[in-house]
């Protein structure tokens, strides 16, 4: 059997990240006892307790509690132990502070990954995904603001790889290209070359 893994998957808002993952962990399914969790999730049923209600409130909670509950999501996500984890988050938040790392040191040293995979996409198409995204309270911003975001990421994932050592991939999921994007992201983790 292949060393288990635990890969953090990440991208902006609007990127596709989570039906990229969801895609991903079904082909993965079919060989490997496969977990994915949603590290905002797992934080927002701790903020619950404290009587939030939705779930993108939780980046305009003060740092400190926003580090507590972070801190507790690493946790579980350390205990479970199948073939595959999939963790699926952000690298940072916007907060009214400035931009808040979503991965500091000492949620990667709890969560010990194996692996790190960044969604990337165009620009405009992320923005145009963005208005129409009815599930979510997203942040519209211009292309600009969007490709700052883009490169703020890259930045951020490559120190994540420097401060734990597990290697990064970008996989770009562009409009309509969903399967390929999730069949690379499968590719890598299961080390199967195309």
């Amino acid at each position: 059997m292949a060393e288990n893994k635990r890969a953090i998957i990440i991208g902006i808002p609007g990127v596709g990240k989570t039906t990229v993952i969801t895609r991903a962990a079904e082909l993965l399914a079919r060989s490997r006892r496969t977990t994915t969790v949603v590290f905002g999730t797992l934080m927002f049923e701790e903020a619950k307790k404290t009587g939030l209600q939705n779930r993108d409130e939780m980046r305009k909670l003060p740092v400190e509690k926003q580090k507590q509950l972070q801190e507790t999501a690493a946790r579980r996500i350390s205990e479970m132990h199948d073939d595959v984890v999939i963790v699926d988050t952000h690298l940072f938040i916007n907060t009214n502070e400035g931009y808040y790392p979503g991965l500091p040191m000492r949620l990667l040293t709890i969560m010990n990954p194996t692996n790190f995979i960044l969604v990337s996409a165009d620009p405009q198409q992320i923005v145009e995904r963005r208005k129409t995204d009815q599930t979510r309270q997203r942040d519209v911003l211009s292309v600009e603001a969007v490709q700052k975001e883009l490169d703020i990421s890259q930045t951020m994932v490559a120190a994540c790889s420097v401060i734990t050592g597990a290697p990064f991939s970008v996989v770009v999921n562009g409009d309509n290209k969903v399967d390929e994007a999730a069949a690379q992201v499968t590719r890598i983790l299961t080390g199967e070359v195309k």
